[in-house]
């Protein structure tokens, strides 16, 4: 076996007989397991080495390692193809927008996430491409930006205005058109969401959030249709060398183990945050896609209200990420590339593990302090 072949290798596990007709929630636990041996350990483990012995598959530390393979195959088994994990979701975004070519074409929501915004513009300036942004609930809209794309590239649901597309539609389109076709499934996750049943070519994760789902790992995945687009991913992943660590690895696999039952707690608490917050007098908006754990709220009041909200909540954290366990929040406008239609006062909320009552009251309790005072004559 080459060493080229190595981590492909590693994906047929993905689909072995032994995982043949198995739901989802099971393949989280056992795919990507050692073989079943006498003493074997129950969980791969963490592969610290940078150097092989000569002649064996690995060959050397930057092609693979054991403990990117066995993630790899349980998430590649969970999407449904074959996967490639990355130092980061941003390198992941990065290895699919390269296979643009110059003077190339992409078709992109109008609110995708603000790192892929970047990428994009940085694709423009460098490389010629045109980008041509879209509102991805307007499914004419995108089905005509496909015609002469090279890329289609969609976030579904979008970051952070909640937006859904029609990704059955858009994959049609896209076929039709000779462009690629890949979705960022960060939000939706695979058992909400699989996006290669809808056409896609690629998926895109960034396994910081709720694959790996502890705050504690920064990773990213792309999960390819077939080994053809695999293996040119995974040549961008060995130029580039945007490897994801042995350790990084271990911690997101166990994350992803538990994956079925946060999200499961995580989404039945959302949609009773939706049902408790619709309504409220310190809220102009409440945006919630019918699923997953994300929800974004409009304050009354504008940036300065939302800011006291961030800064006033005790249970839910203030900060820059989502799907961990701990509930967080964040105005995402204080970031100067969120897009201007983004209203000042959204605040994206990651719902967690917590108790959907100490999450409201908190929640309740920093709106009512950040409501600005009544004049009195």
């Amino acid at each position: 076996m080459t060493a080229e072949h190595e981590t492909s290798a590693a994906q047929d596990t993905a689909h072995d007989e032994a995982h043949d007709g198995l739901h989802p929630d099971t393949l989280a636990v056992h795919v990507g397991r050692p073989a079943r041996e006498p003493d074997a350990p129950m969980s791969t483990p963490v592969h610290l080495s940078s150097t092989y012995h000569a002649g064996g598959p690995a060959a050397y530390g930057r092609y693979g390692n054991p403990s990117w393979a066995a993630f790899e195959a349980a998430l590649g088994a969970l999407e449904g193809g074959a996967c490639v994990s990355f130092a980061s979701g941003m390198a992941a975004i990065s290895a699919v927008l390269d296979l643009v070519p110059t003077g190339g074409t992409v078709v992109a929501p109008r609110h995708s996430y603000t790192g892929t915004i970047g990428l994009l513009d940085d694709l423009a300036a460098t490389r010629d491409a045109t980008v041509r942004y879209v509102d991805v609930t307007d499914t004419k809209a995108v089905t005509d930006a496909a015609v002469g794309a090279d890329l289609v590239w969609i976030e579904s649901p979008t970051n952070p205005a909640l937006e859904v597309a029609d990704l059955d539609a858009i994959g049609r389109a896209a076929r039709a058109a000779g462009a690629l076709f890949a979705v960022d499934n960060t939000f939706a996750t695979p058992l909400l969401q699989r996006p290669l049943e809808s056409g896609a070519d690629l998926v895109v994760h960034s396994a910081t959030k709720s694959i790996s789902g502890h705050s504690d790992v920064i990773m990213g995945a792309v999960i390819a249709r077939d080994t053809v687009l695999r293996d040119r991913i995974e040549g961008r992943r060995r130029l580039h060398g945007a490897i994801p660590g042995p350790m990084e690895s271990f911690l997101a696999l166990r994350g992803l183990r538990t994956l079925p039952v946060r999200l499961e707690r995580a989404q039945a608490t959302a949609q009773a945050l939706v049902e408790r917050l619709t309504g409220h007098p310190a809220l102009d908006e409440v945006r919630y896609p019918g699923f997953g754990a994300i929800i974004s709220i409009v304050v009354t009041g504008g940036a300065d209200a939302a800011e006291r909200v961030a800064e006033s909540t005790r249970v839910w954290v203030h900060s820059t990420s989502l799907g961990g366990v701990e509930s967080q929040l964040e105005r995402r406008r204080r970031w100067p590339a969120e897009a201007e239609t983004i209203p000042d006062g959204l605040l994206r909320l990651s719902v967690g593990l917590e108790h959907a009552d100490d999450l409201v009251r908190d929640l309740d309790q920093a709106l009512h302090a950040a409501a600005p005072p009544i004049a009195v004559d």
